[in-house]
């Protein structure tokens, strides 16, 4: 059978066709909805100018042409869905996320060839999502792959090959592992930091799972440490994105915070570093909050980072929630420890959420609601430290 009649997902033959592209094809209905949800429904139209051959007749200047737009579609694609499943595997939708890192790999094959390292990233992203779903073996065979490719490239940067060992870290923990898990995160460790900044929020990756290896050990002093390792550089890099987000705003033209439009400038945070900002201060603060012991001050620390977070993304209601889960949060040891500024931040979110409902039935100014907003910043950038 034709390679172009096989399952887009596991390569069986293809029975079942998309009505709208009219070019993919399924083994059965589970598979085609998996891979719409996953990936296709942003991809189906994009599919059509690159599975449709070109015309025969075309000179050589028209076919190069075609050649160089068929590469630059393909890779668009790779991108896109590699991108697409790295924000599931963040989440914490593995399942979601195999069919688009499948998609990565397949267009990333076509565009730079079978044995190239730009392929291991859809690898590692396979791994994980596989291993997520409890399919390891197959995790097992991504990983293989994308090791035997770092090997056979003498100029693999460390870039890649700390990911390649974070990648192993979590397999090998999966399998129980721990002392090789250790070694590989270690590993990872040294690579980003190396590249990055013992501080940077790569090698923060590998102090979180490693961290997570040594509770599961039950060496909880080490992992308390690290944790607070994850927190200190999370927090110092959102306090530096809450004041390029403050530079950005005040560079603007006078427009209403509230429209659609988008500000110019580029984002103080990537999608996919919100994702990981997200899911590693919820899971570090859960460990905080289940403690036998408490740790008021780390667990405030914690709570200021994810406060600031949702600021950012622009989720005033659960920065307000992180700041009064903190200022009135049961215990008496923590209500002794709590900083003023908390109760400051609190009573700014609650004025800049008035100012917000309030605006479009008053007279306030762009630049008061903008003031309130610079406000909160402070307030928040101030607290727990």
């Amino acid at each position: 059978m034709e390679a172009s009649r096989r399952c887009e997902v596991c390569g069986a033959a293809g029975r079942l066709r998309c009505d709208r592209c009219r070019l993919t094809y399924y083994c059965d209905v589970h598979h085609q909805k998996a891979d719409w949800v996953s990936i296709h429904e942003r991809i189906c139209q994009l599919l059509i100018p690159i599975r449709t051959s070109l015309p025969f007749l075309l000179s050589e200047k028209e076919r190069k042409h075609g050649m160089e737009q068929l590469a630059k579609r393909q890779k668009y694609i790779m991108e896109l869905a590699y991108g697409t499943a790295q924000k599931f595997v963040l989440d914490g939708k593995h399942e979601e996320a195999i069919p688009a890192a499948l998609h990565a790999l397949r267009f990333g094959t076509e565009v730079y060839g079978s044995n190239s390292v730009q392929l291991v990233p859809a690898y590692l992203l396979l791994a994980e999502a596989s291993a997520g779903v409890g399919h390891l073996p197959e995790a097992s065979k991504y990983l293989s792959q994308a090791r035997w490719i770092v090997l056979s490239t003498p100029d693999c940067s460390a870039a890649v090959r700390y990911k390649l060992h974070r990648s192993l870290g979590l397999f090998c923990a999966a399998e129980g592992n721990f002392e090789q898990a250790l070694y590989h995160l270690a590993n990872d460790i040294y690579l980003a930091s190396s590249t990055f900044g013992l501080k940077s929020i790569e090698a923060s990756g590998g102090y979180f799972h490693m961290a997570n290896v040594f509770f599961r050990q039950n060496k909880t002093d080490v992992a308390n440490s690290l944790y607070a390792e994850v927190t200190d550089i999370w927090h110092a890099f959102l306090v530096k994105s809450v004041q390029a987000q403050e530079r950005i705003r005040e560079s603007q033209p006078e427009t209403s915070p509230f429209t659609e439009e988008k500000e110019v400038g580029e984002d103080p945070m990537t999608e996919a570093q919100q994702a990981e900002a997200t899911r590693v201060l919820k899971a570090v603060l859960a460990v905080r909050e289940q403690a036998p012991k408490p740790q008021p001050g780390e667990t405030a620390r914690v709570l200021h980072a994810l406060a600031m977070l949702y600021y950012l993304v622009g989720e005033l209601s659960k920065a307000e929630i992180q700041c009064n889960r903190y200022n009135y949060g049961a215990g008496s040891e923590r209500s002794k420890s709590r900083p003023n500024h908390v109760e400051a931040a609190a009573r700014a979110l609650q004025t800049l959420r008035f100012r917000a409902c309030t605006f479009s039935r008053t007279s306030y100014s762009v630049t008061t609601l903008r003031g309130y907003l610079q406000y909160l910043a402070c307030q928040i950038g101030n607290a727990i430290t």
